[in-house]
């Protein structure tokens, strides 16, 4: 059997002296574990796109009750991402993030989309990291059925909070003052426009992500929270975002 479809790589892992396993999530099949025989060697016609973070056309045929690659056509690598460290650890997070979010065998044109539409912004477009990587964590975790409950507060009803934050083991939106009247567990602060920006995140059109703008403390809050919701609620880490943050952290000054 044999299946040619577009595929972003999201996993590579070298085996034995000249192969790679790679994870891709295609457009037909979903995510799928494939065998990249002789990639690594010299000159190999596959090897540019059996790298992280490749998108391309990928034809693959089942061998030994596991899916090979025959052939490749890049198409897009992303240079832009690759020539900066603390981009390309952001990508190989997103990419760790996808994948843990798809389903093997499973068609998820929509986190696949949502993780294009991040790799070009780090690649063309001049938005701050902490913004694609917030709008990437609630938009993907949405996308897998994990929607926050955002029109209002679970407790009192209000639209607008007063002092928003999000619970993160409920994924509640509430009021500072109506905590109590949620269950145990961690809420998050959010300033009024980084609400603004979370609605617009998990329900605006999916070509317009990234079209918001906040300020500072706007900005860190609402990566603080998607950061954190995305983890509880998925109930793991990440090493990808560990040296992402080791790479990315500022010292706070002393005066």
């Amino acid at each position: 059997m044999h299946l040619t479809t577009n595929a972003l790589v999201l996993r590579e892992v070298n085996y034995k002296e000249s192969d790679k396993i790679l994870t891709l999530l295609t457009e037909q099949e979903g995510k799928l574990t494939v065998s990249a025989r002789g990639c690594r060697k010299k000159n190999s016609p596959i090897s540019a796109a059996c790298q992280l973070l490749a998108w391309g056309e990928f034809t693959l045929y089942e061998f030994r009750e596991m899916w090979s690659v025959k052939e490749t056509a890049s198409e897009r690598l992303f240079d832009g991402v690759r020539a900066y460290l603390d981009k390309l650890a952001l990508a190989s997070y997103l990419a760790e993030v996808t994948e843990a979010l798809a389903e093997e065998g499973q068609p998820d044109p929509a986190l696949l989309a949502v993780a294009l539409n991040c790799l070009h912004a780090l690649d063309k477009l001049n938005y701050p990291l902490a913004q694609v990587k917030a709008a990437f964590e609630w938009r993907s975790m949405a996308l897998a059925g994990y929607e926050p409950q955002i029109g209002r507060c679970g407790v009192c009803g209000r639209e607008q909070p007063r002092e928003p934050h999000i619970h993160l083991g409920e994924g509640t939106l509430h009021c500072a003052s109506c905590r109590a009247g949620l269950g145990e567990g961690v809420s998050m602060p959010l300033t009024t426009a980084a609400l603004a920006a979370l609605r617009h995140i998990v329900w605006g059109a999916r070509k317009r992500l990234l079209a918001f703008r906040l300020d500072g403390e706007g900005l860190q809050k609402l990566s603080d929270a998607s950061e954190a919701y995305l983890m509880t609620r998925l109930e793991r880490g990440f090493r990808t975002l560990d040296f992402y943050k080791r790479i990315t952290y500022k010292p706070t000054a002393v005066n």
